[in-house]
């Protein structure tokens, strides 16, 4: 869900802008997270962020996520997996912000999680991680921090994604 559908980045620029004066316009070299831009003092930082309540209630869209989701659910049964047991507060905030952007996938698509053990054909995350012991077709969505991985199959935008399933 989180740098596929979700952008979370902008929202920790957002956060840190507000509280330290970060400029919007940060670029995240390739390979890195957002907080390895911060300075050391702040870098953790984006673990208080992210644990608060309403963190990932009002995150922006990826573009084109609504639309292609759409389009793959004519062909195909969607799922959204989420990691979302890792921030208990997110929880909430996740069910809800799936609810006023994608409400077309129901609640029995939407599996809250802690590691990804799903069964199913294709599996779109932007966390490597997630693939480990996968066996269907991983599909790489591009973010700053998986951009000097080159052992996956990589789509950078919802474009790419319909190009490669439909």
């Amino acid at each position: 869900m989180d740098e596929v559908l979700a952008d979370p980045i902008h929202k920790f620029i957002q956060l840190y802008n507000r509280d330290y004066g970060i400029p919007l316009d940060l670029i995240i070299e390739p390979g890195n997270e957002v907080y390895h831009h911060m300075p050391e003092h702040i870098n953790n930082k984006w673990f208080e962020y992210i644990n608060e309540k309403g963190f990932f209630r009002d995150l922006r869209l990826i573009e084109g996520s609504v639309e292609a989701v759409k389009k793959l659910q004519e062909h195909h049964d969607v799922y959204i997996v989420s990691a979302a047991t890792e921030f208990r507060n997110s929880l909430e905030d996740k069910l809800d912000w799936l609810a006023d952007h994608f409400p077309f996938i129901t609640w029995r698509n939407i599996m809250f999680c802690g590691d990804k053990i799903v069964d199913v054909d294709v599996m779109i995350d932007d966390r490597a991680k997630n693939f480990i012991g996968f066996k269907g077709r991983k599909l790489l969505f591009s973010s700053p921090h998986n951009l000097l991985l080159k052992e996956y199959e990589r789509v950078d935008t919802w474009e790419q994604v319909l190009e490669k399933l439909l």
